[in-house]
């Protein structure tokens, strides 16, 4: 099975405070609706009301609920049992309707295929001992005409400053030890993933943070620390 049973368990501890916004996953609330913005702007239509939407990864439900709240019908996959408990229980408290399953990925989507409009992949192959297979599982999810979203942290001098030391240990925006360096994945390995699987690339961004305003924000010319990237599937 293509899992990191240490990271599994890494995880599952910060379920209790996954949706507090000044917890431990702070950094991911502020980045989230940045993130859903710009794959509501990846999808035909730019618009995600009643689209079939898979979230591979989706932890504690953020971005799942978020795409849920836009309209969209948003099934949410994760090996974490405690932060599906944490996820669904948010969702019910919200009154979002949604769905939250504890599955393999490369064994759902393959039972799964083409059935997707969009299938998204957040924050997660950087934590999984064959990124390449969850890639290929994604994007055998994503039906004909479909959208693949990926994000993740680059694997450069910056991202290493920027992702690590200050992150986990200066700011504390993620607790220390929470990535890896080396698992972390260069633009041009994940573009040539997704080619592999003959999805055409359609944009890319980064996500930037000006500590002197304290705020994110998307900047398409540096990829250079966490960045998103968005591929087609040919009809």
């Amino acid at each position: 099975m293509n899992v990191d049973s240490g990271e599994i368990s890494k995880f599952n501890q910060l379920a209790r405070d996954f949706w507090d916004p000044t917890g431990p996953m702070s950094a991911l609330h502020r980045i989230n609706p940045l993130r859903i913005d710009w794959i509501e702007s990846q999808v035909p239509d730019r618009n995600l009301n009643g689209l079939r939407v898979l979230d591979i990864g989706c932890g504690g439900g953020l971005a799942a609920e978020a795409m849920a709240g836009r309209g969209a019908q948003v099934t949410g996959v994760d090996q974490a049992e405690k932060l599906l408990m944490a996820a669904r229980i948010h969702a019910e408290d919200s009154g979002i309707d949604l769905t939250y399953e504890q599955a393999q990925v490369e064994e759902y989507c393959a039972e799964h295929a083409g059935q997707f409009d969009l299938v998204t992949c957040l924050e997660m192959i950087e934590h999984v001992p064959d990124p390449a297979s969850i890639v290929q599982a994604a994007a055998l999810a994503v039906k004909p005409g479909g959208t693949l979203v990926l994000s993740t942290l680059n694997r450069s001098l910056k991202g290493f400053a920027l992702g690590i030391v200050a992150a986990e240990y200066l700011l504390r925006w993620v607790e220390p030890g929470t990535h890896r360096w080396d698992k972390f994945i260069k633009p041009s390995e994940l573009a040539q993933w997704i080619r592999d699987n003959q999805l055409a690339l359609s944009a890319s961004t980064g996500v930037t943070y000006n500590p002197w305003v304290q705020a994110f924000a998307l900047n398409p010319q540096d990829l250079d620390v966490n960045y998103l990237m968005s591929a087609r599937k040919p009809l």
